[in-house]
């Protein structure tokens, strides 16, 4: 195990657990109204369809599975204590569920009071959340970049659904915002300043550790994060500044940093000791080629504009981005804590190091790699259907199953969990 890893401070196994075993099933609810919806789903990033299944993902899937990380990574990774973990998890946890359909639901049946009622909810789980965790952040003794980029994660968050909030409300009560403008500043820092802020610092940390590669090289860690607060609050002064160029001048150094992080990573794996590739560390480099996809598609987009006026356009930046690098990337991390949540927490029941399985009995390799398989074509399908409709259907099926599988390899751990923790306990009691 790593020597910085603290387990004392590690949570109940049930708080991570909470999370991650929600996350697939919110995943398989969007690939069945994909497929429910149907060869129009996709036809722009305004449809109904396509706003109910974005916050399916970024709010069902992401923010699930990203909060159960948290609370196991702060305290094991970096010595933040999080006050009353399981408390906390058991109160924002039910919120975010509900939240989350509601708001979907509002999206999808254009109810604007379901669209009202979910923002209390929103704000009081992820409040809550923010605060715990950046209290354990904030007074942590640690050093160092992750740490730095998780702080800066939280604070993303906390500004995305305070964005996403005025959204949800100007849309239910008709307020005078400008919708377009302040809809491309949620989206930048849901998916920069949250997501692939926290996922760049948590790579900084994970990366090397479980895929043996070489550290990020310091001068990138420190600059990464920085840098993209930076360019996201550039990003942002569009809603201020009535100059129609600034998106592009603001977007193209984004997207360019965004590549640089993708294809860090991808070196560093390229490079790396072990030649071996699992299905932890193989949905990792699909999520990094997703985000260099991205990047070059969104660059080409801002400089040739007559492809990047199709409606479609953004559709496809959001499907790389939502299922392409984060779906990827959280399922990877996923695959990777489980084993290590269930060693762990049998450990710590007091049983000879002898009696505690090894992580590889705890997930099945040959079940994440055929999910591996099988997300991969779902995510092709959904790249296709964005031009051509009449795959949506396959697609939204394959995404489903893909999903559902996830959350049975998950669930399965779960099981194997309790049943080397019920046969240590037996073996305990006769001794």
């Amino acid at each position: 195990m790593h020597p910085n890893l603290s387990f004392d401070q590690a949570p109940p196994i049930s708080v991570p657990y909470r999370f991650f075993l929600v996350a697939p099933w919110f995943g398989v609810m969007a690939g069945i109204l994909l497929g429910w919806s149907g060869p129009d789903a996709f036809a722009s990033r305004w449809t109904p369809e396509v706003l109910a299944l974005t916050h399916l993902i970024a709010l069902g899937f992401m923010l699930q599975a990203m909060s159960g990380a948290l609370f196991q990574f702060i305290p094991v990774a970096v010595g933040g204590n999080v006050w009353h973990s399981r408390l906390v998890a058991n109160a924002v946890q039910p919120m975010l569920v509900l939240a989350t359909l509601l708001l979907v639901a509002g999206f999808l049946f254009s109810r604007p009071g379901l669209l009202s009622a979910a923002v209390p909810l929103f704000l009081l789980a992820v409040g809550g959340f923010v605060i715990a965790v950046a209290l354990a952040l904030w007074r942590t003794p640690a050093t160092g970049m992750t740490l730095w980029a998780m702080r800066m994660a939280i604070g993303g968050l906390a500004v995305t659904v305070l964005l996403g909030a005025l959204l949800a409300e100007s849309l239910a009560r008709g307020l005078t915002v400008s919708i377009v403008e302040l809809t491309n500043i949620h989206l930048a820092w849901g998916l920069g300043g949250w997501a692939l802020m926290l996922l760049a610092g948590v790579s900084y940390h994970v990366v090397p550790m479980f895929q043996l590669t070489r550290p990020y090289p310091l001068w990138f860690a420190r600059g990464f994060g920085p840098l993209l607060l930076f360019l996201l609050l550039a990003w942002s002064g569009q809603y201020f500044l009535d100059e129609p160029r600034w998106p592009m001048a603001a977007g193209l150094p984004l997207l360019a940093i965004f590549f640089a992080y993708g294809g860090m990573t991808l070196w560093l794996q390229y490079t790396r000791r072990r030649k071996i590739h699992d299905a932890t560390s193989l949905y990792f480099r699909v999520a990094m080629l997703s985000l260099l996809a991205f990047a070059i598609s969104g660059a080409a987009f801002f400089l040739i504009p007559a492809i990047g006026a199709d409606p479609r356009s953004v559709v496809w930046l959001g499907v790389l981005a939502f299922a392409g690098v984060f779906v990827s990337a959280i399922t990877g991390m996923m695959y990777k804590i489980t084993p290590f949540l269930n060693w762990l927490h049998l450990q710590r029941l007091g049983a000879p190091m002898s009696a505690v399985p090894n992580m590889k009995k705890m997930l099945a390799a040959e079940m994440m790699t055929g999910q591996l398989r099988l997300h991969v074509l779902a995510l092709l399908l959904l790249l296709a259907a964005v031009w051509l409709p009449g795959l949506a259907r396959l697609a939204g099926m394959a995404f489903a199953a893909s999903s559902a599988w996830l959350g049975w390899n998950l669930i399965s751990a779960v099981r194997r969990y309790q049943t080397f923790r019920d046969q240590i306990r037996a073996v305990a009691l006769h001794c």
